[in-house]
């Protein structure tokens, strides 16, 4: 008996999940598309791409809506069941309450495992279109704007720009020095390098190289324009970084960090605090699902619409306690780790304290 009731509520708990999901994906990509029809005549952008992009921002949509989907599933079978007086049949059967929790539990560990999964890597990759096509025809066109910027390009290498032209791919008041045990072995400056598209390389102009070795200084100059420059740097880290770290699967969002860090980048945090929200965003589908199935397993005068509004705000609830703490994360007021982990700890909580009061 407990196997057929455990397909019967896992069919109806996943079937309305997906069901929502459809739903709400479908209004936002309705609405999205008569919002930017005009950009997307403007720009004569082929029917083609235009599919494509929606085809890549439904999932990224979907997965953004999880929290709120997720818990309206379970709000909305569990209070079908108790206005049904089906849960009360169900305990009166001889079925504990923890076992009639069993197939909703299951239900939302196998969302959090394929939300992991769209997550870590199929998102991420449809991202990279979506990204790519909202840069080019709805952002306005990007210049790289920094000045006298500082960062490593190898453990031992260091990089000074004075300004850099992202048109052009040059940057001026280029220097490049070697510090090895706290000595500068040699120093590099020219007064431009230039992005040569053929060398698929730096090209150095007006430049001098400052060797040295121990008490002597060998120092050369040209003014030649044809002096290529090996470097673990490309125009590509200059360009419009925006939502970047959105088309970054998992290797490549800790690869990437990695290089950051021996860099010794100062926009790390971002993509630090992206990592950390891959890996604990899954975890909010089966903490919903519990809080969810505990407030709607009574049967209320209110209904199965006052449950579901309940459940909508309590949704909302903890995605403006996610926004409020990743927020916080990245402002650096707080740890990282604890202020994305933060509102799973707090609804955790809440949640075995519903779990004490609810009538079994």
């Amino acid at each position: 008996m407990t196997r057929i009731l455990d397909r019967y509520i896992l069919k109806k708990f996943l079937t309305t999940f997906l069901f929502v999901v459809g739903i709400l994906v479908s209004i936002i990509l309705i609405i999205t598309f008569s919002e930017r029809n005009e950009s997307f005549l403007k720009n004569n952008v082929p029917a083609t791409e235009i599919l494509q992009y929606f085809l890549s921002y439904a999932p990224y949509i979907a997965n953004l809506l999880s929290p709120i989907t997720v818990f309206i599933a379970a709000v909305f079978v569990t209070s079908k069941l108790a206005q049904h007086t089906e849960i009360i049949a169900i305990l009166s059967g001889g079925v504990s309450y923890p076992r009639m929790l069993r197939p909703f539990m299951l239900g939302s560990v196998i969302i959090a495992i394929v939300s992991f999964v769209f997550t870590g890597w199929i998102i991420p990759d449809a991202n990279k279109f979506r990204v790519a096509f909202e840069l080019a025809y709805f952002d306005k066109e990007f210049n790289y704007s920094d000045r006298n910027v500082h960062f490593k390009v190898s453990p031992t290498s260091y990089v000074y720009l004075r300004s850099y032209d992202s048109r052009r791919d040059v940057a001026y008041g280029f220097t490049l020095e070697e510090i090895k045990d706290k000595e500068v072995e040699y120093k590099f400056a020219a007064r431009e390098i230039r992005w040569d598209t053929l060398k698929t390389a730096w090209v150095a102009k007006d430049w001098n190289l400052r060797k040295f070795e121990g008490t002597k200084e060998l120092y050369t100059y040209k003014n030649v324009d044809d002096t290529v420059l090996t470097l673990n740097m490309e125009p590509d880290d200059f360009g419009n970084m925006n939502s970047y770290e959105q088309t970054l699967t998992i290797p490549e969002l800790e690869e990437y960090i990695a290089e950051l860090r021996m860099k010794g980048a100062d926009n790390i945090p971002i993509y630090e605090i992206e990592n950390l929200v891959r890996y604990m965003s899954p975890f909010a589908a089966i903490i919903l699902t519990f809080i969810g199935v505990i407030l709607s397993s009574r049967k209320t005068r209110g209904g199965v619409g006052f449950q579901i509004a309940l459940g909508f705000l309590i949704a909302f609830v903890y995605i403006l306690l996610f926004i409020a703490a990743k927020s916080n994360a990245e402002t650096g007021s707080s740890n990282p780790i604890f202020a994305i982990w933060l509102p799973n700890i707090l609804f955790t909580i809440i949640g075995f304290i519903l779990y004490r009061l609810v009538p079994k």
